[in-house]
């Protein structure tokens, strides 16, 4: 099913050999030399930094979002409905890659990158640029009492971000949510972006776990990824 999709990332559902292939193909499209690395995402709050090459070759370790400052190196996000956020620091050119779904966004993934970025290089919140990937949204994700009890435990002040739909199923706004976390920490309003693109709606574009696996057994992944050019330099922090 997948050969012919590009699929980038999700070893369990497709071969190692048409992953691989797929990676290159991707990496051949963009300008300059690309070094491209993800981990192995378990839905938690862990992050892991990038300094050397020996740690961007580090692929396996557990965690849901990666940040470095080395030019070159490629931080990828994989995901299938979660959200993905891609961060720029247009001082001192770090970059981070987060992967948050419910489970990651209760428990506190952006805000331990953004924590991370500032302990390690220095960065400040006003000097982010973020994008918000697309993702399963408000208008199909709905979720049980399991998500909603939480969410509302985390996120007393976020109710309107939840759509009840039936007794204890509601829609959740994921992307929002962390749009607000980022706004909460705060990255002004005008440097976070969010793709106006929900992954269960758009089938045309997107590969979607909630959708896909009803129908077919196996789903592919979609991978987003941010890196700082070769050439470029980082500010002091």
């Amino acid at each position: 099913m997948l050969e012919h999709s590009l699929n980038l990332a999700g070893f369990n559902e497709d071969t190692a050999t048409n992953i691989h292939e797929n990676r290159r193909r991707f990496l051949k499209l963009l300008d300059g030399d690309w070094f491209l690395t993800s981990c192995w995402q378990v839905h938690s709050s862990a992050v892991r930094i990038v300094r050397n090459t020996e740690d961007a070759r580090n692929d396996t370790e557990n965690c849901d979002a990666l940040t470095t400052q080395m030019a070159g190196i490629l931080l990828g996000v994989k995901t299938a409905d979660c959200v993905p956020l891609l961060v720029g620091d247009t001082r001192t050119g770090a970059v981070a890659g987060i992967h948050a779904g419910w489970r990651g966004t209760v428990a506190g993934i952006v805000m331990y990158t953004l924590a991370s970025m500032k302990e390690e290089f220095g960065s400040r919140p006003e000097d982010l640029l973020v994008a918000i990937g697309p993702a399963a949204n408000g208008c199909c994700y709905e979720v049980g009492s399991e998500v909603i009890d939480a969410f509302r435990a985390s996120f007393p002040r976020m109710e309107h971000l939840l759509t009840q739909t039936r007794e204890g199923h509601a829609l959740i706004d994921l992307q929002k949510a962390n749009q607000e976390v980022l706004a909460t920490a705060g990255v002004p309003a005008e440097r976070i972006h969010i793709a106006p693109f929900c992954t269960m709606d758009r089938g045309d574009l997107f590969f979607s776990y909630r959708r896909e696996k009803a129908v077919h057994g196996r789903v592919g992944r979609l991978l987003a990824v941010i890196g700082r050019r070769t050439g470029i330099p980082a500010c002091p922090a």
